[in-house]
């Protein structure tokens, strides 16, 4: 199983790597796939930003305790093609880019690319510092939404407002 440490801002957390090849490229597909909707546009520190709420929340026992499970997390319906099949509902993830109705294939490739490649050497054992203050939630600085006045904003970077539990 793989565990993960995460400090406040300039502490290095140190990710263990007992885990197995497959679920780590799951999961550094995922976080990749994280980056790349949320962050693109963004430098190192969005991406860093973006993957500490994550690595966050796979901490946080009131979340799932696998980085795919965290990005994929929200109620689900069965399809109408297949009953057994649960589809995410439209624009209610806590990832917005997973339930939006759109491909979660990235078009830009090279961007890509560069973001599983950054996120295999942070799920790899790399050091990690966490940016965000133990951050687990965020959104982007032109919205405001409701459950913001109920969490802590610890940070802004990029154009994203980061928050942890009061």
């Amino acid at each position: 199983m793989k565990k993960y440490l995460i400090l406040s801002a300039a502490a290095i957390a140190f990710i263990s790597s007992s885990v197995h090849a497959t679920e780590m490229s799951s999961s550094a597909e995922c976080l990749a796939k994280n980056m790349y909707y949320e962050a693109r546009n963004q430098g190192t520190a969005g991406w860093l930003a973006v993957t500490a709420v994550v690595l966050n929340r796979v901490n946080d026992r009131r979340f799932p305790n696998t980085v795919c499970e965290v990005i994929t997390q929200g109620p689900t319906r069965a399809s109408w093609k297949d009953s057994r099949v649960r589809i995410p509902i439209k624009n209610r993830c806590q990832f917005s880019w997973f339930c939006d109705g759109k491909s979660d294939n990235p078009k830009d490739l090279k961007s890509y690319d560069l973001m599983l490649g950054f996120a295999e050497m942070l799920l790899s054992g790399g050091p990690f510092i966490d940016i965000t203050d133990g951050a687990q939630f965020y959104h982007a600085d032109y919205v405001r939404p409701s459950w913001a006045k109920t969490k802590k904003r610890t940070i802004e970077i990029e154009d994203h407002i980061f928050y942890r539990w009061k």
